[in-house]
């Protein structure tokens, strides 16, 4: 993949209402079980970013794993504004600030994993809580996009305005001085 970084810069620079920011940063962690193990896995994720985190519920039963719907087996947290992009820095960190093309949607969201939490900085290990994977998934949006979301006068996006897949790996690049493998 070929990106033109300069001419999507110098786009910015002319246009600031193009520029990308981040809408919410959302980190999971699924257990696959209710219990003891999911309460644990509230409380690091509650110490990790200081926010109260909220259950999320199996949507069907899977006898193999002896989970039934309606069950609770993970964990979830959005952050947006400050709070977001301070964490972000901090779990990039804890992946070296590499990131594959691959990670990368078609509208410049990025998710990557995380296979232990101790790897973030900053973090400890506490034998009483154990150690957890987790899963972070970064949605990116210009200004304006709100229109799509709004209660009155809800209006469509136009394609024009919509972020790509190069965009939103040249600002990943310029925000958070990440290396992007695949290009």
């Amino acid at each position: 993949m070929q990106i033109n970084r300069e001419a999507i810069l110098a786009d910015w620079e002319a246009h600031p209402m193009r520029k990308p920011r981040i809408a919410k940063v959302t980190i999971n962690i699924g257990v696959g079980e209710s219990g003891e193990r999911l309460t644990k896995a509230e409380t690091m994720l509650e110490q990790l970013v200081g926010q109260k985190p909220i259950r999320r519920r199996a949507k069907q039963t899977n006898k193999d794993f002896g989970i039934r719907r309606g069950e609770p087996i993970a964990v979830k947290v959005t952050l947006r504004g400050k709070k977001a992009e301070e964490t972000l820095r901090r779990l990039l960190a804890a992946v070296d600030n590499k990131l594959k093309a691959g990670n990368f949607d078609e509208h410049g969201n990025f998710c990557f994993g995380i296979d232990e939490h101790i790897n973030i900085p900053g973090v400890e290990y506490d034998p009483e809580i154990g150690i957890f994977g987790m899963d972070v998934c970064v949605t990116l949006e210009r200004p304006g996009f709100r229109v799509a979301r709004r209660k009155r006068q809800r209006k469509k996006i136009p394609n024009r305005h919509k972020l790509t897949k190069e965009e939103g790996i040249v600002f990943t690049i310029e925000e958070f001085n990440v290396q992007v493998e695949g290009l």
